[in-house]
């Protein structure tokens, strides 16, 4: 059965479920599934080799969101070719498509979990009530390792997009 945690996050300190186990610097990252914009399926295999900047959202027509995804394109492109940035929240592909048309995002994959939340859940992410992502952040070095965690515990804040890009810096 999946862990469930109550209280995981919060929701303008409403507590809130969230399903998955949290993940810890030193684990194996667990593969996934998610959908790209064109529907084709993404995974962590797919850029094997390389540091991966996973930045998990809720809804990219937030302003948060929307502030977070256009943070971590800017970082990524300052970062070079082996790093991978790739932005997740569990909106349908179509719409994510359009809010990068929109924004102008280049350089961030932005991904779905829409289907089966299946990111979520491996990654500790899945918020129960809402059936969106927790805001967070993951570093994952060449070798597949997890570098840097960050479960933002109130969905309506930033994460610390400092220490997410010292991470990166760190493991190139």
């Amino acid at each position: 059965m999946t862990k469930e945690t109550l209280g995981g996050v919060t929701l303008k300190g409403n507590p809130l479920t969230v399903i998955g186990e949290r993940l810890k610097v030193g684990d194996k990252a667990p593969n996934f599934k998610l959908v790209a914009n064109d529907l084709s399926t993404v995974t962590l295999d797919d850029s094997a080799g390389k540091v991966r900047l996973i930045s998990v959202m809720p809804n990219l027509s937030t302003g948060i969101c929307d502030a977070q995804t256009r943070r971590f394109n800017e970082e990524a492109a300052k970062l070079g070719d082996e790093v991978v940035a790739l932005a997740v929240s569990s909106e349908h592909p179509w719409n994510q498509k359009n809010w990068c048309a929109a924004a102008g995002i280049d350089r961030i994959q932005v991904l779905s979990d829409h289907m089966d939340m299946n990111f979520g859940e491996a990654y500790g992410t899945h918020v129960k009530e809402l059936r969106l992502e927790q805001r967070s952040v993951f570093v994952i070095d060449r070798d597949g390792i997890v570098r840097y965690v960050e479960y933002v515990p109130e969905i309506a804040q930033h994460p610390d997009y400092d220490a997410a890009i010292a991470a990166v810096k760190e493991v190139l």
